[in-house]
Order: C-alpha cells, then sequence, then structure tokens
C-alpha cells in the first residue's frame, strides 16, 4: 500500500448530511447568465482585510433550502410478548435533514441522493421559513445527486446561477451554505483546496476541494464563488470526528447541470454514455519507456469491440492525454469527463501513438447487450430464492461492475432472506459460470438446467476466483 493509500484509509470518508432523528440543455433561469468573473488580487492593506462577504451573502442564501426527507417504518416489539399473540408492531417515524440549492425560479431544487434516499415525504423549508411539499424528479446513487419539484402554484423563487467552472483556481475564495447540526442555516468562508480530485469518496467524479466548514446537515447546500454563483453541490468530508477537519468535497456544477437536464428531460436517474475503452494512469517509468517527460494521461489497456473508442479508432497501447480539451490522467477523470456529455454526444480525444500527438472523435453511447431477463428463482434446487440477471455491459454499468469484467454470464442480483440460496452461501454478486458441466449463458438457460436436475455442481465466480460446490 503506497503511502497516499495509507494516509486515505486512516481516515473515515463522512457523508456530511443527514442529522439523525431530524437530453439537452434547457432553457432555465440563471444557468447562462453568469457574470463575468472579477479579477483577482490579494488584499493590499487593512482596509482592504475589513471586507466583507456579506453581498455574496444576500445574493445567494436565499436560494438554499432546507430538506427534510420523511419516512414511516414498522417497528418489532420483543419477541417475547409475540409468543402470547400480543405486542403489535408500531410505526415509527423516521427523519433526516440535509440542505439544497433552488437552480430555477419555478422550483427546482438539487440536494444529494443521501439526503433523500430511503425517504416517503419530502419538505423544502425556505430561508424565509415558507414550507413546500416537494416530490423526487431524480435520484442517482452514483453521482450523489437528485433533483426535487416544489409544489407551487405557480410562485417564483430566488435562485443560484450555475457556473460550469472552466475559470476555477485553487486558492479562489469560496462560501459554504447549508444547515449544518439543524441549527439553522449557516456561511462558512474558505479556499478551493483543490480541483478534480478523483481518489476519494464512494461514488464517482472529480470533486471540488475546499476547506471551507462542510458539517452533518451541509450536505446538498451549495459551494458559491464570490460571483454568487454555485460552483458546487456540498457532499462529504473527510474527517476522524465525523466534523469538520478542514476537507470538505462538492460536486462539480457541471454534474450537477447534467442531472437536471436530466431530470427535466424526463429521466429518473442518469444515462451513462460509454467511451469503451479502460486503462490505468501513468506512472514514472511507463512515462520514461514511451518517451515522455512526465506522466500524463491514461495508457489504454483494453478496447471494447465493437464500442466507441474501437469505432474512433483507438488501439490498446495508446495514451489518452484528455477529453474535450480537459487533461485527464486516471481512469475516473476519464469517466467523469465522458459522463458529463449526453448519450450520442461526440468526444474529441487527444491520443498520443509511437510518439505522435492525434485527434480522434468518438460519439459516446450507453454501453450495450443482452437483455437483463431478471428471474426470481424458485424450485426444489440449490439457487432457491435466488434473483439472477443476464450479464452484459449495459448491466454490469448499471449495477456498478467494471463493464469488460463483467462482459456475460449470469449473476446473482439478489437473494431471499431466509431462502435456501442464501443458507447455501451464495451472495449476490455471484457470477454462475457452471452447472454440472454446462456453462451458463443466460438466466433462461440455468432456471431450465436448475428444474431438470436432482444433484447439482455448480461453479461460481466470486472476487475473480473460481468456486465450486456439490450439492
Amino acid at each position: 500500500m503506497t503511502l497516499k493509500s495509507a494516509l486515505l484509509v486512516s481516515v473515515c470518508a463522512v457523508l456530511a448530511a443527514c442529522s439523525p432523528g431530524e437530453g439537452k440543455s434547457q432553457d432555465y433561469q440563471g444557468f447562462n447568465q453568469a457574470p463575468a468573473p472579477a479579477t483577482r488580487k490579494v488584499p493590499g492593506d487593512a482596509g482592504a482585510m475589513k471586507s466583507s462577504f456579506s453581498p455574496v451573502v444576500k445574493q445567494t442564501a436565499p436560494a438554499v433550502v432546507n430538506v427534510y426527507a420523511r419516512r414511516v417504518t414498522r417497528q418489532q416489539v420483543d419477541p417475547f410478548w409475540q409468543l402470547f399473540g400480543g405486542g403489535v408492531p408500531q410505526a415509527r417515524v423516521e427523519q433526516s435533514l440535509g440542505s439544497g440549492v433552488i437552480v430555477r425560479a419555478d422550483g427546482i431544487v438539487v440536494t444529494n441522493n443521501h439526503v433523500v434516499q430511503g425517504g416517503q415525504e419530502f419538505m423544502v423549508v425556505l430561508n424565509d421559513r415558507r414550507e413546500f411539499p416537494a416530490k423526487v424528479l431524480l435520484a442517482d446513487e452514483r453521482s450523489d445527486l437528485a433533483i426535487l419539484k416544489l409544489d407551487t402554484t405557480g410562485q417564483k423563487f430566488p435562485t443560484i446561477s450555475l457556473q460550469e467552472g472552466h475559470d476555477l483556481e485553487v486558492g479562489d475564495l469560496v462560501l459554504a451554505i447549508g444547515n449544518p447540526f439543524g441549527v439553522g442555516q449557516t456561511v462558512t468562508n474558505g479556499i478551493i483546496s483543490a480541483l478534480d480530485r478523483t481518489d476519494v469518496g464512494q461514488g464517482e467524479g472529480a470533486f471540488i476541494q475546499t476547506d471551507a466548514a462542510i458539517n452533518p446537515g451541509n450536505s446538498g447546500g451549495a459551494l458559491v464563488d464570490m460571483d454568487g454563483r454555485l460552483i458546487g453541490i456540498n457532499s462529504f468530508i473527510l474527517s476522524r470526528s465525523g466534523s469538520s477537519a478542514g476537507v470538505g468535497f462538492a460536486i462539480p456544477a457541471a454534474m450537477v447541470r447534467r442531472a437536471v437536464d436530466t431530470a427535466l428531460g424526463g429521466k429518473s436517474t442518469l444515462v451513462r454514455p460509454w467511451l469503451g475503452a479502460k486503462g490505468d494512469g501513468m506512472t514514472t517509468e511507463i512515462a520514461r519507456s514511451l518517451g515522455l517527460s512526465r506522466p500524463d494521461g491514461i495508457l489504454v489497456s483494453d478496447v471494447y469491440p465493437g464500442g466507441p473508442a474501437d469505432k474512433a479508432g483507438l488501439k490498446t497501447g495508446d495514451v489518452i492525454l484528455g477529453i474535450n480539451g480537459e487533461a485527464v490522467n486516471d481512469p475516473k477523470a476519464l469517466n467523469y469527463r465522458v459522463g458529463l456529455l449526453n448519450p450520442n454526444d461526440t468526444a474529441a480525444l487527444k491520443v498520443l501513438r509511437a510518439g505522435k500527438e492525434l485527434s480522434l472523435t468518438a460519439r459516446v453511447t450507453p454501453p450495450s447487450g443482452a437483455p437483463k431477463d431478471q428471474r426470481a428463482l424458485s424450485g426444489n434446487f440449490p439457487l432457491n430464492g435466488a434473483t439472477v440477471v443476464n450479464l452484459s455491459p449495459a448491466v454490469a454499468d448499471e449495477i456498478g461492475l467494471d463493464p469488460f469484467a463483467a462482459s456475460k454470464g449470469v449473476m446473482i442480483y439478489a437473494l431471499s432472506g431466509r431462502s435456501y440460496a442464501a443458507a447455501a452461501g451464495f451472495r449476490p454478486g455471484d457470477i454462475v459460470k457452471d452447472v454440472n458441466g454446462q456453462a451458463i449463458t443466460s438466466t433462461a438457460q440455468l432456471e431450465s438446467v436448475m428444474k431438470a436436475g436432482r444433484r447439482f455442481t455448480i461453479t461460481i465466480s466470486r472476487g475473480g476466483q473460481n468456486i465450486t460446490a456439490q450439492f
């Protein structure tokens, strides 16, 4: 383990959100009206040092809201009393609190997915204390973004314009606005500590890092620049204590715009295009062997046959230096840049091949493959109670697997808790490779083979290793 990895492992990633117990671009107001960035300069005298952030706060704070998610669960009583026919399960109300940002005057609110995840009812409270019920238009776990629509009667709301970050620089002043610990709207200030952080967090993205204090309840709140533009949605922190340690991360406005566009287009989750190429970040040794002055880009290790990259002419051994004018230096950065595009958009690739720079154009599309054909297996056999799906690049991408490593076969998608399959030791994510000597290629074939047998020898793939068991 490298020193960098060890440091990241030693620090706990904390979702800075829920306080316990508590197609194409649309024409929306403010998105394309961002003012020109002001000239940067360091304060030159004591008078300048006494300057206030108040004008920026007055401009942006009215568009930052509180988001309450509520759900009702059934709480079991003591099993002892159930033996005597008593103890009716009781309804229990669970509530979480986060922050959100209004980005359209007709009541479109952006927040984090983990703020609303599992919720059944949603209430948004504005800075002026007005309350509005809301519904979820889009919830995307991988980007940790959710888009809500306020239930209003044609009212117009204050907004913050989106700034996609092309002129952001490390060291720029920023404000974080949200509702930490449920104490009420709070503003903290800091700087952009880093850009394009891809090696942090559980999801995908190239995050903005800031030292502006972010705490539980801040998730989904605004990270704004000194021109009052929304540059990111605060998402999580790294901390040993669970409270702010000056290392917070925000989802960039470019991904926020993509999520809003998708929600307004009628989709409930982000549909991600796929390049169909994978590779590894460049090391100093590999860069030296390729004659590069420094370790930039991604060394392509595989190109999916018939995929967008293959059709564009990308080859194994090429080095991808950038996409659409943005540098990429690791696989997550490449996936993020591709994910900002709409399906069927074109991606301009800057490629190094045999010491020469090339320009390739790929039309990115969602991964394809065999239909999912999800089946719940039931019968007198070992996989009784298992739900299985056909694997393909499309299905693998949908459930967060590597489309290259899991491009075909049948995968156990879920298990019934008390099923024979669960008791036999099968797990979600297992890939069924072989049953009684037959290679398994589809869910229909697997179901047929299981129903026809009495004794079973089953081989699965788990974590890259093959395991065989007899039943």
